[in-house]
């Protein structure tokens, strides 16, 4: 169906790939699909598919929500293009058709910073709702949420971020319903920032208490969602 390029850089913290930095986020380009199927009745089916998938075939930086349809069952597909903003890192995107076909909408965590390679500089970060034809064309933006920074969020172990691959959206012939990873409400912590740095540079100290040393809201990444 497609070659796909891996996004993210390896790091030996997370011991995977990573989306946004060391201690980071963990990613995977796995993909999205969907088909126009006429539910509930099936009656105006085009029983197109579509995919989608993050892609760093222009390397690290440069990822992009590849997006294509299908009109044959698969067997061949059409209309290879970045369904995301231009400006945008996108991560986990999740893509819907209408049942007729006629609309394709697009949710997807909207990164604002390279990869960083240490824990020190923010990571931004913003979910993103995008909208097109049922033939990739017009594409628009529907919502971008409030920024945040990845570096609130964490693992239970403390170790690295956790930003779950739960992106996901549904659509009707009127509407689409999109929920994404979002961490407006996470505050960073610096005693883990550092921590987690000295992790990096095999160089380990005391594991720091969040209750005590961190904003109360550090790790308070939520899911997000709306038409």
């Amino acid at each position: 169906m497609a070659n796909v390029a891996e996004v993210g850089e390896f790091d030996s913290i997370q011991g995977d790939f990573t989306f946004d930095g060391v201690a980071g986020a963990r990613t995977d380009s796995f993909p999205s699909a969907d088909i126009a199927n006429g539910a509930p009745l099936g009656t105006d089916a085009t029983n197109r598919i579509v995919l989608a998938w993050a892609d760093a075939r222009h390397g690290l930086n440069h990822e992009e929500a590849l997006v294509q349809y299908s009109d044959n069952r698969g067997q061949t597909w059409l209309a290879l293009v970045n369904g995301a903003e231009s400006s945008d890192r996108p991560d986990f995107p999740a893509i819907a058709i209408s049942p007729n076909g006629t609309d394709v909408y697009l949710t997807y965590m909207g990164f604002l910073t390279t990869w960083q390679s240490t824990t020190s500089s923010p990571r931004f970060m913003q979910g993103v709702v995008r909208h097109a034809s049922g033939a990739f064309t017009g594409w628009s933006t529907l919502n971008r949420g409030t920024v945040g920074d990845a570096r609130g969020s964490s693992a239970n172990s403390l170790t690295s971020e956790f930003l779950g691959d739960y992106n996901s959206v549904v659509a009707t012939r009127t509407f689409a319903v999109a929920t994404w990873n979002d961490v407006r409400n996470a505050a960073d912590c610096p005693a883990i920032d550092a921590w987690r740095q000295s992790l990096v540079d095999g160089t380990p100290t005391a594991t720091p208490a969040p209750g005590t040393v961190c904003p109360a809201n550090f790790g308070n990444s939520d899911i997000f969602g709306g038409p």
